[in-house]
């Protein structure tokens, strides 16, 4: 296992010693030295049990925000192109929308 799937404050053992990690690429000694801990390092889990990753944090976005935000975006667009690209933005508009209305990506 790596570094980066373990918590915060969870116990593993790195080159026979057994640490608690205390940052994304540190572990603390029993005794309360610090020690760097490459990416690459292969870590043995303390009792052989690998903790969980934490829970990823639910995001949530306004439809109406994001969409009011598409719709700045899209006008500004528009200004920047000419006839043969406000077409094809003016497309890919509907498309988008569709996606939201429907949620069935279609290219």
């Amino acid at each position: 296992m790596k570094l980066n799937q373990l918590p915060l404050g969870a116990r593993f053992e790195y080159q026979g010693k057994i640490l608690t990690k205390t940052g994304p690429m540190t572990g603390a000694t029993e005794k309360g030295g610090s020690v760097f801990i490459p990416k690459f390092a292969v870590l043995k889990a303390v009792d052989g049990n690998t903790p969980p990753p934490p829970p990823k944090a639910a995001r949530t976005v306004d439809a109406d925000t994001v969409l009011a935000a598409f719709e700045a975006y899209h006008g500004a667009a528009m200004r920047l192109v000419d006839e043969s690209g406000r077409m094809a933005l003016a497309a890919a508009r509907a498309r988008f929308l569709g996606v939201l209305d429907n949620g069935d990506a279609q290219t």
